[in-house]
């Protein structure tokens, strides 16, 4: 008598059917039955759940002499940190960077260090920063030698003001605080006087006046905005209309060009350093698509809002910008026309180009990225001949990253350009001559990839960054820092530890702190030299005994193969606290499969979120398949107009392969959860591998391309909007559907357009399939993250997961 789900269940055999006199009889009993099954089950879940939670919070603020933050003495042959060394206890620790000597204090005043300068408030600064968690306790002393009162606000790390002491006229005053957090002082007119930050030991805060605010009066970059450099000239817009005004003279002359009408001036007026040209920027008019969201339960009023936001989708019209170049000449400005083949499709939401002038004024540079993706180019005008050309250019028949594999470095001392580029395959660096286009040196090669530069240092033509993947045997998203020269000599390696690392320089440079981890290594803070990485010192060891006395279980990294059965899949799975290797564990994946990065945690945790799930009695597993980010090109490409693929096809033989090692793992039930693009991978798994996975939470997800923001799904899914997209769309697939689904929606999601969801769902129904729907009133993007959204998902898990 099988049936599928969604569809009526065939009728039962007739004496199975119950008669009246039967019903009359068993019906109380079974009513009881049924509700103290339910009451139990109930029960069980709300228990496990709130084990769960407790759980989290117990395991947090156990990990001790886990970081630091340096404190470079002037003279730079000592520094000084604030460590702590259990709940409530803390150590001074100075060190003589030159010996590695330290000396531990339990009090600073014990290093024997001159006290810091009291911060004047008159020489703060204004700008309003947020206060950052987890820092360890200190404060401020504040003296108001002001003939005013003064009101102290925290600002705390939502950007808010919470009120707190009035400092009288020529009061004292102690706050305690911790290290990172912000105030604000305000006097009794309301003119804001400072923004202060607290650091690692309290400090004196002399409140002398207001801040001489440069963040306010902040100049515009070289050549930038209005004004030319010699203040002799004010290029502006005023009703749609370019003027250029001379200042000695007072004259006006209204700018005209011959583009079409449709294209008005959109300013981003950028001089040569010269002051002798400027670039303007005009753009199509385009009226940007506006989505509308229903706020069903707003806190001011009883009936529901409507919100617009502004949200472009891909294959919407973009304004297509293109400069304007105008040159002054007997004291009038005159446009040159710049021909617009190299930049003729432009892919950009904004209005304005972001101009480069050569140092001596000959050209100016932008950047082209072709709608689609697949074309890059660094483009250059010359000022005199308004002929542009292209400096660099990548092609690709998939994707070019464009939002993380395109930094460059200017260098125009020697007319030269550092560029990254994936054109063999790998994320490297290049030298490129600005005059010619040509490819002087390739900096770095290799199968690894560099991930981000840390400095430049054109003095001694060098590169300082970030790679993974060099060395064999270790995880290949390890960080480590390294230098190469710019004609690509000299490459080494400066950090050692098998880990990521992140790298902290003295102020020269001499010196930097090397933080290392894994997720099943606490953290390692080193001094060492940067000239060839050696080891100065051992600064810390995070100690992690507390942590381990709650019975977490630390994640366990496992590598398989891949599809094609070569490539390594990296991952790692959690276990409950009260792990016994003789049961039987449903596993749960937490999916993100988006491809502008990978996912997989490698620093030291605790990583409370997959501790938390995995206390519900599951065995938790985290995985980067291919087609996420930062292991090669033809990794990366795999996701290309195929985000349905999600890796899925890795993640399941990386699964399978944990669990030909480890029996607890019950391939029988598994399920899988996200947000976001998780959402719209987790709900790919029931479409398309149900055979595999039996359960998913799918949480504000981007069910189909189409509906999501241009950038990314573009990015990806590339231009024009084509067959592809329908072919990946989740709601063009509902109908596939097999397994137990709860889809999750925010009312109030900007991120994701919630209409995505909603067609999700009523395609469901048209199916006739069988689901769960929640959407959460009041919440954005995340939704399951939310108190009642995260115990919803954990019961939607434990219901149908049965650990």
């Amino acid at each position: 008598m099988a049936w599928r789900r969604g569809e009526p269940p065939p009728e039962p055999p007739a004496f199975l059917l119950p008669t009246k006199a039967s019903v009359m009889k068993f019906a109380p009993r079974l009513a009881l039955a049924l509700l103290v099954m339910f009451l139990i089950a109930s029960a069980s879940a709300d228990e496990r759940i709130d084990r769960a939670q407790a759980f989290s919070r117990r395991i947090s603020g156990n990990v001790f002499r886990h970081r630091l933050e340096p404190h470079w003495l002037e003279e730079g042959k000592h520094l000084w940190y604030r460590v702590e060394t259990g709940r409530n206890r803390e150590a001074f620790v100075l060190v003589d960077t030159t010996t590695g000597e330290k000396q531990t204090s339990a009090k600073f005043a014990d290093l024997n260090l001159p006290p810091p300068e009291p911060i004047r408030t008159r020489q703060a600064t204004l700008d309003r920063r947020r206060s950052q968690a987890g820092g360890v306790a200190s404060g401020l002393r504040f003296s108001n030698t002001l003939d005013r009162k003064v009101q102290l606000w925290w600002i705390d790390p939502q950007g808010e003001l919470v009120e707190y002491e009035t400092i009288d006229a020529g009061a004292k005053h102690q706050q305690p605080s911790y290290h990172r957090h912000q105030w604000l002082l305000r006097d009794e007119a309301g003119t804001d006087l400072a923004r202060i930050e607290v650091g690692p030991t309290i400090r004196e805060v002399l409140i002398d006046g207001e801040a001489e605010n440069e963040v306010r009066e902040r100049r515009a970059p070289r050549g930038g905005g209005g004004q030319s450099p010699d203040r002799k000239w004010v290029a502006y817009v005023e009703e749609g209309n370019l003027l250029l005004r001379n200042r000695d003279s007072g004259v006006i002359q209204p700018l005209k060009t011959d583009l079409d009408p449709q294209y008005p001036v959109r300013g981003g007026i950028t001089w040569a350093p010269d002051s002798q040209a400027f670039v303007v920027s005009y753009a199509e008019k385009i009226e940007p698509r506006q989505i509308t969201i229903v706020e069903s339960t707003p806190d001011d009023q009883l009936q529901p809002k409507l919100r617009q936001v502004r949200y472009v989708k891909p294959g919407d019209p973009l304004p297509r910008p293109v400069p304007v170049l105008f040159r002054i000449e007997n004291g009038k400005a005159t446009p040159q026309p710049i021909d617009t083949k190299l930049f003729d499709h432009p892919f950009t939401e904004s209005t304005q180009l972001d101009i480069e002038w050569a140092d001596d004024s000959s050209e100016f540079y932008f950047d082209y990225n072709a709608r689609g993706h697949q074309t890059f180019r660094i483009i250059a005008v010359d000022r005199a001949t308004a002929l542009p050309r292209a400096i660099v250019e990548e092609t690709s028949p998939t994707f070019i990253d464009y939002t993380s594999k395109t930094w460059r470095h200017w260098l125009p001392a020697t007319s030269e350009l550092l560029w990254m580029s994936e054109r063999d395959g790998w994320a490297h660096l290049y030298l490129v001559d600005l005059k010619t286009g040509a490819i002087k040196n390739q900096l770095t090669q290799g199968a690894w990839v560099v991930r981000k530069i840390e400095h430049v240092d054109s003095e001694q033509r060098q590169v300082w960054f970030m790679a993974s993947g060099r060395r064999a045997g270790e995880d290949p998203y390890h960080l480590h820092l390294c230098r190469v020269n710019f004609d690509g000599t000299g490459l080494v390696q400066l950090t050692e530890g098998d880990g990521t690392h992140s790298a902290e320089f003295s102020p020269d440079r001499q010196l930097f702190i090397d933080r290392w981890s894994r997720v099943d290594l606490p953290p390692v803070h080193q001094l060492r030299r940067s000239s060839d990485g050696s080891l100065v010192a051992e600064l810390e060891s995070a100690e992690i005994t507390a942590l381990l006395e709650t019975g977490v279980q630390l994640p366990e990294r496992f590598v398989a193969k891949g599809r094609d059965g070569v490539t390594d899949i990296h991952g790692f799975l959690v276990k409950p606290s009260n792990f016994d290797p003789n049961k039987k564990y449903p596993i749960v994946e937490d999916i993100y499969a988006g491809p502008h990065s990978a996912f997989v945690p490698k620093e030291f945790g605790p990583h409370a979120r997959y501790h938390t799930l995995a206390e519900l009695g599951f065995i938790v597993v985290k995985i980067d398949g291919m087609g996420t980010n930062h292991r090669g090109k033809a990794f990366h490409d795999v996701c290309y107009k195929n985000l349905k693929d999600a890796g899925f096809p890795d993640r399941i033989a990386w699964i399978k392969a944990a669990a030909a090692e480890r029996p607890y793992m019950d391939l029988s039930r598994v399920g899988i959860i996200g947000g976001s693009a998780g959402g719209q991978n987790a709900m790919r798994a029931l479409l398309d591998h149900h055979d595999f996975y039996h359960v998913a939470v799918a949480d504000c997800g981007c069910h189909d391309n189409r509906m999501d923001k241009i950038w990314w799904n573009e990015q990806w899914m590339g231009y024009p909007v084509d067959e592809s997209y329908a072919q990946n769309s989740n709601m063009v697939d509902a109908s596939k559907l097999e397994g137990h689904l709860l889809l999750i929606v925010g009312e109030l999601d900007t991120n994701v357009d919630p209409a995505s969801t909603a067609q999700v769902v009523a395609a469901l129904q048209r199916a006739r399939k069988t689901f769960d729907y929640m959407p959460i009133m009041g919440a954005g993007h995340g939704a399951a993250e939310t108190p009642f959204g995260s115990r919803l998902r954990s019961e939607f898990l434990l219901r149908h997961l049965q650990p």
